[in-house]
């Protein structure tokens, strides 16, 4: 079992091109089961590989003379003033990449201007989450539900007490995906699981077992009870076919979000960029859609906003970032993808956000 100092204690700027970069570099610092856990997919790793490719089926024509300059990435997302439409998405156990754990990478969210949204299975506690991102910060909770409605209600209440301002359900992970790296590296979790604790420690277990202390039998009701219990918008997340949008917003939810866990889960499915535009179709404007997976450059964000997401949220390339540099490491990865969208936007001809939602998709393949 790995010990939590072996983790990284870096703090301060990093030096890095791209998010490929960081994850090299990231290889060198964090414990070789850590890395693992992180980096890996399900499988074969097909659609962990699909995600990013699929990004290359759709183009971006570039489009000049339209007095663009200085796009502005600010958005306004239900009372958040956001720096861009880019956000934190759920991460499991900071504290593999940086000893400072969520306390550091809730604090370089901050300082870019997002919205971080806080793992059930944290290695810091939601109080630490809230006090080093700051109060007026905005938060989100993703909520891996137990088998027991009194844990349920213990958890989404102590989200609500520090500040949660919606409720991201992950579907999608009912049963652990066919993690082959975890089990050739004998990894199993070296920290604590605080916000969860009442039910499992984390420490010692597998992610097999993790997931087996969960619901695996999720239906409508439980989005029904997240809802009524915390009076918060709910996310659904994992959401990858028309079906499910008609399930998720019938039983209540107030959002969708596109996401295939980063192809950790079912190898042999579609890149959730692939299921972003039919989604988005489904949906029809009636609930906001966030999107995740595979994103690791600015054309990406600006792919998936042009086709229909609100919010692109990034993971993998922000923990490579704070084993790197800690909460500077990852404000500066959050920077990355801000440029880069900005200088997307400039030749794309688009000035702000709103400009790239109201792109037409031609010939199935030009934005």
């Amino acid at each position: 079992m790995e010990k939590i100092y072996q983790a990284s204690t870096a703090e301060g700027m990093i030096d890095f091109i791209n998010t490929y970069d960081l994850e090299e570099a990231a290889k060198e610092v964090i414990p070789r089961g850590g890395y693992g856990y992180i980096s890996s997919g399900a499988g074969d790793i097909f659609t962990y590989k699909e995600n990013e490719r699929a990004f290359n089926h759709k183009l971006i024509i570039p489009h000049v003379l339209r007095e663009v300059e200085l796009p502005d990435t600010t958005t306004e997302f239900f009372g958040d003033s956001l720096s861009a439409p880019i956000i934190m998405a759920p991460v499991a156990a900071h504290g593999l990449a940086n000893i400072a754990a969520e306390r550091a990478s809730a604090k370089g969210v901050s300082r870019f201007g997002t919205i971080y949204t806080a793992s059930s299975y944290a290695s810091c506690t939601l109080e630490e989450i809230r006090e080093a991102g700051g109060a007026e910060a905005p938060q989100w909770f993703q909520f891996y539900m137990s088998k027991d409605n009194g844990i349920n209600r213990d958890i989404l209440a102590l989200a609500k007490r520090n500040g949660a301002k919606a409720i991201v359900l992950t579907a999608d992970a009912t049963v652990g995906g066919n993690r082959e790296t975890d089990r050739r590296n004998g990894f199993t979790f070296p920290l604590a699981m605080p916000i969860v604790q009442a039910y499992q420690s984390g420490i010692g277990q597998t992610m097999d077992a993790v997931y087996g202390s969960s619901k695996q039998k999720l239906s409508p009701k439980d989005v029904e009870f997240i809802a009524k219990y915390s009076e918060l918008p709910v996310y659904v997340k994992g959401v990858q076919s028309e079906e499910d949008v008609e399930r998720s917003l019938g039983s209540g939810a107030s959002g969708i979000w596109v996401s295939n866990h980063g192809g950790r889960q079912l190898d042999g499915g579609p890149a959730a960029f692939d299921s972003l535009q039919y989604v988005a179709q489904a949906v029809a404007g009636r609930a906001p859609i966030v999107f995740d997976s595979g994103v690791r450059r600015g054309q990406h964000v600006f792919k998936a906003l042009a086709s229909g997401a609100d919010l692109v949220a990034i993971g993998r390339p922000v923990i490579y970032g704070l084993a790197l540099g800690g909460a500077t490491g990852v404000q500066q990865v959050f920077e990355f993808f801000k440029k880069e969208l900005e200088m997307v936007m400039q030749l794309a001809g688009t000035q702000t956000i709103e400009d790239i939602k109201k792109i037409t998709l031609k010939n199935n393949q030009y934005l």
